[in-house]
């Protein structure tokens, strides 16, 4: 305990420096802006920034992404309810009751219900990760190779079965972004892979050039095609203060959603999207009076939006202590350590306990920040909703340009960024999302490294995969999910969560 608590102390010294101060409350005021502003999202800005951080302190720039991610999540509720249009894929659920108690003159109460749901639920999954992250990470250090790689396919597995659309199409997209993971110059027998001879790839595909490609200049193209239309219209907040009867209603679906999104959240594939969606199954399943729901019931609100913050903030979990990003976006934090020379996993606790114990401390006070910032600047947010989506779509590409020739000053790279933008808008129009392909790549050298060690270390048996009793487990495990997959009944049950419906 004695530990702990200075860990917490250590935490928070860091986080409330001057400079991690700032780059927080840039990150969540950035996450909010774009979680209000349909059509960018949290990954493609992510995605931009990654190579900024390039130059700024380690612990900022991970301070300043992780804060862009969980700010999204506050900023999408706001477009929801105010124009029934969800600024972040995970306040789709946000629109359906959030929007009919706009309509219903209680926009002030279903802002503050939100802010305040979230608030809580963030505070409460800061306090899950110190808890956990300790055991969790001495747990990791036991692992061997053969744990790793076993680990790494029952991670991706499981990513694909919480994924929403279809599953054949997840696992393709996991493979095409583990075989664009081996492109370059094999490291142990130095002979080249699928280069095509071409000097620009011996290195290998740059993870950012492929980030701002696949999730900036696709979202970009993909909008644009199917236009996006806003119209903020003349919104009245109406009071912000919750009556005996709102808070009775409301305060039960709290503890529900970040009980959920907690949990869901550390899962593989889990994060905000998966949990807001079984959130609000969950309310209407357990409500007396289902047929208030889409009506304007508090509780649809209330539960959707704290799963998705508790959800958005545990899936650091699995990142910060066995350096395995649980979705898309985590993937991207992999490449932002990354690119400053910390490899994620256990290891980070021992060696930068103040960029980890910082990182954890900087949650909790970029979620009181966010909450001071989204009650008295609704009327800021709401302007902002008043930008022609034309105006942003050319700075958009713009940055995405300069970001990718920034990474060696090549004009290669910022073809690269194209070619990948390209091929992400088509993947997008054939029902493929570019997210686990991203996983897919951030995880495929991890995959190969681990399966050759095993292997290296048991002359060639392929034996060791499942005599290793962990190994053997999460094998199984992964057996189990592919089973799951298979089985049709579940598979309708996991569309209806990703509905929000119980039909």
């Amino acid at each position: 305990m004695t530990d702990l608590l200075a860990n917490i102390v250590l935490g928070f010294g860091v986080a409330v420096t001057p400079v991690n101060l700032f780059y927080c409350l840039l990150g969540v005021t950035l996450g909010t802006m774009i979680g209000i502003l349909p059509g960018i999202g949290p990954s493609a800005t992510v995605a931009l920034l990654l190579p900024i951080t390039y130059t700024m302190p380690d612990t900022a720039a991970l301070i300043m992404l992780a804060g862009i991610f969980y700010g999204a999540q506050y900023g999408g509720s706001t477009t929801a309810i105010l124009v029934n249009l969800p600024g972040e894929s995970s306040s789709v659920v946000t629109c359906i009751d959030g929007y009919a108690m706009a309509r219903q003159g209680r926009a002030g109460l279903a802002l503050a219900t939100a802010a305040l749901g979230s608030f809580f639920a963030g505070t409460v999954a800061t306090v899950l990760i110190v808890v956990v992250a300790k055991p969790l990470s001495a747990v990791a250090l036991a692992f061997g190779p053969a744990d790793y790689f076993s680990l790494v396919i029952f991670g991706l597995l499981f990513a694909v079965f919480l994924s929403s659309g279809s599953p054949v199409k997840a696992v393709g997209m996991v493979a095409f972004g583990i075989g664009l993971s081996l492109v370059g110059i094999d490291p142990t027998s130095g002979e080249q892979r699928f280069t095509f001879g071409m000097a620009e790839l011996f290195d290998g595909i740059d993870f950012v050039v492929l980030a701002i490609g696949l999730l900036g200049v696709s979202e970009i193209l993909f909008n644009l095609q199917q236009g996006v239309e806003r119209d903020s219209g003349a919104v009245k907040t109406g009071s912000l203060m919750p009556t005996r009867e709102d808070f009775r209603q409301a305060f039960p679906a709290v503890l529900r959603g970040t009980a959920l999104g907690s949990f869901l959240g550390v899962l593989p594939g889990g994060g905000a999207i998966m949990s807001s969606f079984a959130s609000y199954a969950l309310e209407r399943k357990i409500a007396k009076d289902p047929s208030r729901f889409g009506k304007g019931a508090i509780e649809g609100l209330a539960g959707p939006e704290s799963a998705n913050n508790a959800g958005a903030q545990t899936s650091f979990i699995p990142l910060l202590t066995l350096g395995i990003p649980a979705n898309g976006l985590m993937a991207l934090m992999v490449g932002a350590m990354m690119i400053q020379g910390i490899t994620p996993g256990p290891e980070v606790m021992q060696s930068r306990p103040d960029l980890f114990w910082g990182l954890i401390a900087s949650m909790w006070v970029g979620n009181l920040l966010l909450l001071v910032l989204n009650l008295p600047l609704i009327g800021i947010w709401v302007r902002l909703l008043g930008i022609p989506y034309r105006f942003l779509c050319p700075a958009i590409l713009m940055f995405c340009a300069i970001g990718a020739f920034g990474l060696s000053y090549s004009v290669v790279d910022v073809l690269f960024c194209a070619v990948f933008g390209i091929v992400g808008f088509f993947l997008r129009k054939i029902g493929c999302e570019p997210a686990p392909l991203v996983l897919g790549f951030v995880l495929g050298p991890l995959l190969e490294q681990n399966m050759r060690l095993g292997l290296l270390i048991s002359q060639g048996s392929f034996s060791t995969f499942v005599t290793h009793p962990i190994s053997a487990t999460l094998l199984a495990l992964s057996a189990i999910v592919v089973i799951m997959m298979a089985m049709p009944a579940i598979m309708r049950r996991r569309e209806v969560v990703f509905q929000g419906d119980d039909d």
